[in-house]
């Protein structure tokens, strides 16, 4: 099986000579919650077959960008599109439907569910059973781990099983673009290089990332652009090899 069988709207990756299209931009985006603004006059786009970061401190607005993107929170002023729609004032649901999925901070797995349900829920805009199971088979191939928990209660897991889970969870929706916020958080090297090759391997199956990080040398040594957010404005974007030999990058994130 292909990787043009498990996600067949896949574009294939970054293909040197393909021709970029845009698939998500957000444009002079405000987000308020209530009377503060966290979010000001945000605009970054993510092309077909990248892998792009969003990089900044705690409380920078990282999470809040993305809660924007997936409807969870709408903005008061900007518009956001993905293929070229505006889905600025979408339902969650309708957006992951248009083929966006979200890997939430901190995994937000369903803790007494299992394994499999969880996996499961991730597939509820499909209908074909025989898809659907193969898509599960796909990301136990993936998740080797997850093969073997299938039948294990969620919430015993350990975090960074619980971050494959939710990773696979987001695959099974068959997306066009992963989001990821903060994959990283709370795991050990080790896992974060794990996380880190499968976030490559998912993109080399033609899915599109956009990937929210605080790690910053991580993501930057697999993103080919990323974006520097800083109190909710966007204060740098560049080539990721551009960003990792930055100053300010290197002084702010790198420990440099």
């Amino acid at each position: 099986m292909t990787s043009a069988d498990i996600f067949p709207s896949a574009s294939g990756g970054n293909v040197a000579g393909a021709t970029k299209s845009t698939m998500l931009q957000l444009t002079d985006v405000d987000t308020f919650y209530g009377p503060s603004q966290v979010l000001n006059k945000v605009s970054l786009e993510v092309n077909r077959g990248e892998i792009v970061c969003l990089l900044g401190a705690n409380a920078a607005g990282k999470t809040t960008t993305m809660k924007t993107i997936f409807g969870l929170i709408h903005p008061t002023r900007g518009t956001i599109e993905f293929e070229g729609v505006r889905i600025d004032r979408k339902l969650p649901g309708d957006i992951v439907t248009s083929g966006m999925a979200l890997v939430p901070e901190a995994r937000r797995i369903f803790p007494r569910m299992t394994v499999l349900e969880n996996l499961e829920m991730g597939a509820f805009i499909r209908r074909n059973r025989v898809e659907i199971k193969e898509d599960i088979d796909h990301v136990c191939e993936i998740f080797p781990r997850i093969k073997e928990r299938l039948k294990q209660v969620a919430g015993t897991m350990s975090g960074g099983e619980q971050q494959m889970l939710a990773m696979g969870r987001a695959m099974m929706s068959r997306p066009k673009m992963m989001c990821m916020d903060e994959p990283s958080m709370g795991l050990s090297p080790i896992l974060v290089e794990t996380v880190f090759n499968t976030v490559l391997r998912i993109r080399d199956e033609g899915v599109t990332i956009f990937l929210v990080e605080q790690n910053a040398s991580m993501a930057l040594s697999l993103a080919d652009r990323g974006y520097v957010l800083q109190t909710g404005k966007i204060v740098l974007s560049d080539t990721a090899s551009n960003l990792l030999t930055n100053d300010l990058v290197r002084q702010a994130y790198l420990g440099g």
